[in-house]
């Protein structure tokens, strides 16, 4: 018995020596808020005011390489991993031209730092000069690393109308990621979803829990995965997908009249995303059970 008992006492040591929980930090500086994973850059959250709206740039994957792309001279209005929207009320939330629109962010906060998580509270208008501000928004941001090849961000958001709110057919909307072109179909990579189904031509318009895109670079294969809650307003929201690597669930393209998306004064609309960056394939990195385990996660932090 005894015996029994030290065994099970020194692969609890093992495992917590090879496992050992990860220390998450959130400090802001400037414009910005830096996290890092064990003392190693993994994002900033860019909250400048001179910029169109707060976004993550870089995301870090394990190899402490990006697994995101900033604009380009093509797609200046990518920028890495964030969350928008166009033609809101004639309104531009999403491309280049601050006088168009901007998501302005009003506080941000660091709730929890320094453990296992990092928590950042972010509360934003939505504004441009001449007009009222239709929406604001509150984003709880709970960033953790669940292994040692495996960085987790949560991006929780709650919208709410401040007058009646009518989106034209747009496929510049909401969450999206930009992956990094080394990684990207285009050059070798993979993206794929729920339903196995591999590439833009394939995953265009499909509804389907989630997208992974991953690739090789230097020898070593990562990526990034977007997961959408099941209890999210039209989930499961199909997706606007590229292989030069853009892919965002976009459900303002595919609106039920195909001429726009409306919301009443007051209405609340919440949205509830997680992003895994890995290392490895999918399959490696257990996308498909992260997922299952995602969806029967109840709790909202909002």
């Amino acid at each position: 018995m005894r015996k029994i008992v030290l065994f099970i006492l020194i692969t609890g040591f093992i495992h917590n020596v090879a496992f050992p929980q990860s220390k998450v930090t959130a400090k802001k500086t400037g414009d910005k808020i830096e996290i890092t994973i064990n003392g190693n850059l993994f994002t900033n959250y860019i909250i400048s005011e001179h910029e169109k709206y707060p976004f993550f740039f870089p995301v870090n994957g394990p190899s402490n390489a990006s697994v995101t792309s900033m604009r380009n001279a093509n797609y200046p209005h990518h920028s890495s991993l964030f969350f928008g929207c166009d033609r809101v009320n004639g309104g531009n939330y999403w491309q280049e031209g601050l006088e168009r629109g901007q998501i302005i962010s009003l506080r941000a906060d660091i709730i929890e730092t320094g453990n296992e998580k990092a928590v950042i509270e972010n509360e934003c208008i939505w504004r441009r000069p001449g007009a009222d501000a239709p929406i604001k928004d509150k984003r709880i941001i709970t960033i953790s690393a669940p292994s040692k090849g495996k960085f987790q961000i949560d991006f929780d958001v709650t919208m709410e109308m401040l007058m009646d709110v009518a989106i034209d057919k747009t496929n510049h909307s909401l969450f999206s990621g930009r992956i990094d072109p080394d990684l990207a179909v285009i050059n070798g990579g993979t993206m794929i979803n729920a339903e196995g189904e591999t590439g833009e031509k394939a995953t265009f318009g499909k509804r389907s829990p989630w997208i992974d895109c991953h690739g090789k670079r230097q020898g070593k294969t990562e990526g990034m995965a977007i997961l959408q809650h099941p209890s999210n307003d039209w989930y499961p929201a199909p997706w606007f997908t590229r292989d030069y690597g853009f892919f965002s669930p976009t459900p303002m393209y595919w609106p039920e009249n195909d001429k726009n998306t409306t919301l009443k004064k007051g209405e609340v609309i919440k949205l509830r995303y997680r992003v895994l960056v890995h290392s490895g394939d999918h399959i490696e990195a257990g996308i498909a059970g992260e997922f299952e385990k995602y969806k029967s996660e109840t709790n909202v932090p909002m």
